[in-house]
C-alpha cells in the first residue's frame, strides 16, 4: 500500500513539474506566428497586442545627424502614443548587417534596423531580416519602392526613403532642361570646348549606377525578373540593347564631351564654376549647387529616349524587422507608425530626403519645391536596383567594362567578357 501511495506522489510531482516548464499562453503569444504576420489594421493591432506590449523597442539608426534629429521627434510622437520607449543606437547603414549577425542571435540586437533594399537579398540568404505584412497599408507606399522590398515574393521592409537622379541643369547657360537625347547631344555639341575646360554635359558615365538609363532604354538589363524573381542566369549587360547603349556612352567620350578622368568633384567643381551647362547626378548634390547658383539652379527628369523618359535607378531605403526581435507586432506598428504621411513630411523637411510614403511624395510640400519636384517625378519612371545577393557580384565587371569603353575598347566584346567574368564570380561566390 505504501508503495502504491509513494509512486502516485511521484507520478503527481511529475505532472506539475512539467506544466510548470511548459509555455504560458502569454508566452505562446509572443513569440509566435500571429505577432510575425499581423493583418490587423494600425489600430486593431495595438488593441490585440496590448497584454504583450513591450516597455521598449529598441531601433538600429543610421549614424547621420540630420536624419538622428528628424527620427528623434518622430519617435518622441510613439512614445507619447504607445507607453513604449524607443531605444535608439546610432550606426552606419553599412555596419548594420555584420553587427546584428552578432548581436541577434546573442540577444542584444535591435527589433528593427535600416537599410538600402539592393541588401535584401543578402539579408533574407543570411536568415537576417523578417517578412512584413503590409496587406493593410500596402497602397501608402509608391509602388517602386514596394516592388524594390519584395523578393521571391514576399515583402521585406516597409520602405521610407526613395532616392534616384535626374538632370541639374545652370539657367544662365541653358534656358531649358534637354527633353530628349537629341536635345542633351545639341547642348554638349554647343557649349563643349575641352581646352578651355567647358562642357555642355557631364555624368560619370563610366559608373553603372549612373550610365544604366542607357542600357536599359536599348533593352539591356542586369538580370531578368519575373514578377519578384530574378534569373540570375540571364544577364543582359552585353546583348544588343546593352552594346547600343555602351556604343552611345563611348561617342561621349571620344568626342570629346565627357573627360576620361571624370569624378564626383571634377563634375561638381565645373557646374559650380560654371564651366558645365548640364550634369546627370542627384538630390544630394542639390545643397551645395544651391548655396553657389541660386535661383539659377533647374532640375529635370532624364531625357527622353526613343519618345520615353529613360529609366533611372532607383535606391529605397527601408526599416527591416530583425528576425530576432520577441516584439514583431508593435516593432511592425513602429515602423508604420514612423512612415506614414505625417512623420514622412516630417523627416523629410527635417532630413531632407524623399518620402517613400506616396501621398507625403505628391504633397504640397514636395511638390511646391521646384528643385525636389523633378527628382520626385522621375521615381515613377525609375526601375529598383536589383535586390538579389548576386548583384554584389556586378559593380565591379561592369564598372571595369565601363572604364575600358571609356578609354576606347570595343565595346560588345568588353561588356560580353564583363557578363563572363559576372558569372565566374557568382558561381566561386557560392563554393
Amino acid at each position: 500500500m505504501k508503495k502504491s501511495i509513494s509512486f502516485l506522489f511521484l507520478f503527481l510531482f511529475l505532472l506539475g513539474l512539467l506544466a510548470a516548464c511548459g509555455p504560458s499562453r502569454d508566452t505562446v503569444k509572443d513569440s509566435g506566428a500571429d505577432e510575425q504576420n499581423p493583418t490587423a489594421s494600425e489600430g486593431e493591432q495595438e488593441s490585440s497586442a496590448e497584454g504583450d506590449k513591450p516597455e521598449k523597442l529598441v531601433v538600429w539608426i543610421n549614424d547621420e545627424e540630420s536624419q538622428k534629429k528628424a527620427l528623434e521627434d518622430i519617435f518622441a510622437k510613439y512614445e507619447e502614443k504607445t507607453g513604449i520607449q524607443i531605444e535608439t543606437v546610432p550606426m552606419s547603414m553599412l555596419d548594420q548587417v555584420e553587427a546584428i549577425s552578432l548581436d541577434g542571435p546573442a540577444g542584444r540586437g535591435p527589433d528593427v534596423y535600416f537599410q538600402p533594399h539592393d541588401r535584401i537579398g543578402d539579408l533574407v540568404l543570411r536568415s537576417l531580416a523578417e517578412p512584413v505584412d503590409l496587406s493593410d497599408v500596402r497602397e501608402q507606399y509608391v509602388e517602386t519602392a514596394i516592388n524594390a522590398v519584395t523578393y521571391d515574393g514576399k515583402i521585406w521592409g516597409v520602405p521610407s526613403v526613395v532616392e534616384t537622379y535626374g538632370v541639374i541643369y545652370n539657367k544662365k547657360l541653358v534656358d531649358r532642361a534637354p527633353e530628349t537625347i537629341d536635345d542633351l547631344m545639341a547642348i554638349a555639341e554647343e557649349y563643349t570646348n575641352p581646352e578651355k575646360d567647358e562642357y555642355g554635359f557631364l555624368m560619370e558615365a563610366a559608373n553603372f549606377y549612373f550610365a544604366y538609363p542607357f542600357f536599359k532604354t536599348y533593352g539591356g538589363y542586369v538580370f531578368h525578373k519575373e514578377g519578384s524573381t530574378y534569373d540570375i542566369e540571364d544577364i543582359g549587360l552585353a546583348n544588343e540593347g546593352a552594346v547600343k547603349g555602351g556604343e552611345l556612352i563611348q561617342s561621349w567620350f571620344k568626342n570629346g564631351y565627357i573627360p576620361v578622368e571624370i569624378n564626383p568633384d571634377i563634375m561638381n567643381g565645373l557646374f559650380l564654376d560654371e564651366k558645365a551647362a548640364v550634369v546627370l547626378t542627384g538630390p544630394w548634390a542639390l545643397p551645395d549647387y544651391k548655396e553657389k547658383l541660386g535661383d539659377n539652379l533647374g532640375t529635370s527628369v532624364l531625357p527622353k529616349i526613343e519618345g520615353e523618359v529613360a529609366e533611372s535607378f532607383v535606391g529605397v531605403k527601408s526599416w527591416i524587422l530583425s528576425p530576432y526581435s520577441e516584439h514583431k507586432t508593435w516593432a511592425v506598428d513602429l515602423m508604420k507608425f514612423v512612415t506614414n504621411e505625417e512623420n514622412s513630411l516630417q523627416y523629410f523637411e527635417v532630413a531632407g530626403e524623399m518620402p517613400a510614403n506616396q501621398a507625403a511624395l505628391n504633397s504640397n510640400t514636395v511638390q511646391n519645391d521646384e528643385l525636389i519636384k523633378a527628382f520626385a517625378e522621375q521615381v515613377q519612371y525609375g526601375d529598383p536596383m536589383p535586390s538579389a545577393p548576386e548583384i554584389q557580384q556586378v559593380w565591379e565587371p561592369i564598372n571595369n567594362a565601363l572604364s575600358f569603353i571609356a578609354n576606347g575598347e570595343p565595346v560588345e566584346p568588353t561588356l560580353q567578357e564583363a557578363v563572363n567574368l559576372i558569372k565566374e564570380n557568382i558561381q566561386a561566390a557560392k563554393q
